[in-house]
């Protein structure tokens, strides 16, 4: 069984080949194109891939894409409805963005894998001339779609030297879900719960990411590598305003705070007075402020996933734990 997984079009792009179970390839789009956090569809990385092992795409019993599109359009039409009238620039932005491209993204990924099938049969007739019949679209492997987060899951727990394990996911935001946990059991993988957007702990953090002057989806590491210079002195300012936590790690933002669910931003001005600051403009000097606020939100983070790691074992009663999303560093 040859599987050829996709990511595209949303940062970072990829490309991973799988056979038999076991990942025999796997590559980021921007290792080719040397354009940092490449979006665009991985057509060299996808080469690279069925190169490592001589095979052309026709020899691929399914192409898999890492989300589902359709339910990630009805989350922002949900979500901008809701919101209206505010967040009207923002929407119409995004439309076009998705009336474009995003919204006929089937039709778009065939149109790219026929364009990568010609390629690798192109290739494939100058090394070896006449072996093999021209390949026509018929011929194109199943186009398969996951869902985010159980793509996010697998990643974590089929490479994992677990036959058994709890799997909790948190990110920014899959289709609807930012946060769930699973059970992972051989070759099975189970939901057990999830919370849903715009309750966002990838958010929450991706917003403070943000207010400290660095790029969202790609500037989290910086903050977290700022918070051993600071004092987390903010903790329970965080907790009493933006971020209400349970006992069992769920949470729920209070989100007159935050921009990111109807707007170009991800904080408000409301979140800048809370603090007594305006966001740090990028490449300006890093304050000692803005330290203890990256001690400060990343002790909320890790209390949250501890408390949700020590209810997932309660609930499950595993030992075994998988992290996945971007909150655990994918």
């Amino acid at each position: 069984m040859k599987i050829l997984g996709i990511s595209a079009y949303y940062h970072d792009s990829a490309a991973a080949l799988v056979v038999d179970g076991e990942v025999m390839a796997a590559a980021q789009e921007e290792r080719f194109s040397r354009k940092k956090h490449d979006a665009s569809f991985p057509a060299q990385a996808a080469r690279y891939c069925l190169d490592s092992q001589g095979l052309e795409l026709g020899d691929l019993d399914a192409v898999v894409y890492y989300e589902k599109p359709l339910l990630t359009f009805e989350r922002l039409l949900e979500t901008y409805l809701g919101a209206a009238p505010r967040g009207g620039r923002s929407f119409v932005a995004a439309m076009q963005v998705w009336l474009k491209e995003k919204l006929f993204l089937k039709t778009e990924l065939k149109k790219q894998l026929t364009a990568l099938a010609a390629a690798c049969a192109d290739r494939h007739e100058a090394e070896q001339p006449y072996s093999r019949p021209a390949q026509r679209d018929s011929d194109l492997p199943e186009l398969l779609f996951s869902e985010h987060h159980l793509s996010h899951a697998g990643a974590a727990f089929y490479p994992s030297p677990f036959e058994r394990a709890a799997i909790l996911c948190m990110d920014g935001v899959g289709e609807w879900a930012t946060t769930s946990a699973w059970l992972g059991e051989s070759n099975t993988l189970t939901p057990l719960w999830e919370i849903n957007f715009p309750h966002s702990l990838g958010l929450l953090y991706s917003a403070f990411t943000s207010y400290c002057g660095f790029k969202v989806n790609s500037g989290e590491y910086k903050l977290m590598g700022l918070a051993p210079y600071g004092e987390p002195k903010y903790v329970q300012l965080i907790k009493d305003n933006l971020v209400d936590i349970k006992d069992d790690g769920t949470f729920r933002l209070d989100l007159r705070y935050f921009k990111y669910h109807r707007g170009f931003r991800m904080t408000g001005r409301k979140f800048h007075k809370l603090f007594g600051h305006p966001p740090r403009q990028g490449e300006t000097e890093l304050s000692q402020f803005h330290m203890d606020l990256a001690a400060s939100i990343q002790e909320v983070t890790e209390e949250i996933v501890l408390k949700l790691a020590r209810s997932l074992k309660a609930e499950t009663g595993v030992e075994n734990l998988c992290l996945a999303g971007g909150v655990a560093l994918n």
